[in-house]
């Protein structure tokens, strides 16, 4: 990395401990470098630890960039060891435990911008308390909020309401059905519950000095920057889609994969991925498997189990699924380029727990999404897939029970080609928009950022 230049602006980032978080604020780490900003990237060693092997890679896109990387060390805490200062492989029973670790290191927050010094800071949902310490050593600082907007305006609604319906709302289109307002254990808010999720993403939010950046664009969400911009009295800059870049060494994992695509029709095949957080039961990766055997359409799958959870993908499949499919499937454990495969030729659908990067690299290629939410946001993500008309929303069951015959006609849906021509025009309509947008986003971002600064 190249040293610090004293005499550009410098910006302290501060994302949630969670990837869907660090990936898009270091591609706008990796924008705002990129247009002389000096950028102090903090967060836990164990993040920066895997930061730092991408910044580091010969011929990296990330190499020249003045990016300095700074620990954000959190308490000691028995049942959670240095290696759990993430959310990745981080074991569900300790999500609360890794929140409540992290707000207690808060205290240590003002003593590192005293440190540093930055010029501004660009903070995340789950720490208000940055904003407040900033203001008191005179640094302005400004809310990056990375999720979809449609999300952002529920918790608003959820919070100024103090209720799960959303009739009262003046869009039709988001809706939560019952099951997942039961799954999500969703319940009325007091308006100043502390402990609520929506009130401490709103208070952050909230203490944002009067713009708030977002991980979206006009052409995805326009009516919905417009709703929160009003009703959070915030000038809402929407500056994505950021989404993560293949970096340099990936092709031995890709070299493979690619080959077995190769050989595929074009638009043949679909990607079904989770993302790297949800973990999916034994029944469900088996309605799965079944839904896309009966499917008959090509898939890569890609399954990832909980750390320490001594399993095997043989294991979880019904018996002969693997050879059965072994010409038209290709299953594997763990991690993948996941950018790379959707935007092969021979990819024309995405069955997805509908992550918010996860959509954004989806529409940004074009790929129409095979909605199957699963927890958070994702509920309210896919609604969007149907609203846009770039996907289908897999239909469940009773409890929201994931059954095979629907999965097939999900993706098939999406592939066949019968009845894949509208839905594959408006996800391609749409990534065109988001092209010809291109760096303009980022250009108002930097006049704003500039203008903070003098």
């Amino acid at each position: 990395m190249e040293r610090i230049k004293e005499n550009s602006p410098s910006i302290l980032l501060f994302p949630w401990l969670g990837f869907g978080h660090v990936s898009p604020y270091l591609a706008l780490a990796k924008k705002l470098s990129k247009m002389n900003f000096h950028i102090y990237f903090l967060s836990t060693p164990i993040i920066l630890k895997s930061i730092k092997e991408t910044l580091d890679k010969k011929n990296s896109s990330y190499n020249n960039l003045s990016i300095q990387l700074v620990e954000f060390h959190l308490p000691y805490l028995h049942e959670l060891p240095p290696h759990y200062h993430t959310t990745n492989d981080l074991p569900p029973h300790l999500n609360s435990t890794l929140i409540q670790a992290f707000q207690m290191a808060s205290s240590k927050f003002p003593s590192i911008i005293e440190t540093l010094k930055p010029n501004l800071i660009i903070y995340d949902g789950f720490q208000p308390w940055v904003a407040t310490m900033a203001s008191s050593c005179n640094i302005h600082a400004i809310m990056f909020y990375v999720s979809s907007t449609s999300g952002l305006v529920y918790l608003y609604h959820q919070f100024l309401h103090g209720t799960s319906n959303l009739t009262s709302l003046p869009f039709s289109s988001l809706y939560l059905h019952d099951y997942e307002i039961k799954k999500l254990d969703i319940k009325p808010i007091k308006p100043r519950d502390e402990k609520a999720f929506a009130y401490v993403v709103l208070k952050s939010f909230e203490q944002s000095h009067y713009i708030v950046f977002l991980n979206t664009c006009r052409e995805i969400e326009g009516k919905y920057i417009d709703y929160v911009s009003t009703i959070g009295k915030k000038e809402l800059i929407p500056i994505g889609p950021l989404i993560r870049e293949a970096t340099i060494g990936e092709e031995e994992d890709w070299g493979t994969i690619q080959s077995w695509l190769d050989k595929k029709d074009q638009l043949s095949c679909v990607y079904v991925s989770f993302g790297s957080e949800s973990f999916l039961s034994k029944q469900e990766i088996e309605e799965i498997a079944k839904g896309l055997e009966l499917s008959k359409v090509n898939f890569i799958w890609t399954i990832k189990f909980p750390k320490g959870v001594n399993t095997t993908i043989e294991e979880m499949v019904p018996q002969g699924f693997l050879e059965s499919t072994k010409w038209k499937g290709m299953v594997i454990e763990g991690w993948v380029p996941q950018s790379q495969i959707l935007n092969h030729s021979s990819i024309g659908g995405f069955v997805t727990h509908c992550g918010w990067n996860s959509m954004l690299e989806s529409m940004s290629f074009g790929i129409p999404i095979i909605a199957m939410p699963m927890n958070h946001d994702q509920p309210l993500n896919s609604r969007l897939v149907e609203e846009l008309g770039i996907g289908v929303e897999i239909l469940r069951g009773e409890n929201g029970k994931i059954m095979k015959e629907e999965v097939a006609k999900g993706i098939r849906k999406v592939v066949e080609e019968k009845t894949r021509i509208q839905v594959n025009l408006k996800a391609m309509q749409l990534s065109e928009k988001i092209k010809l947008k291109g760096e303009k986003a980022t250009d108002e971002e930097v006049k704003k950022l500039l203008k903070l600064l003098c």
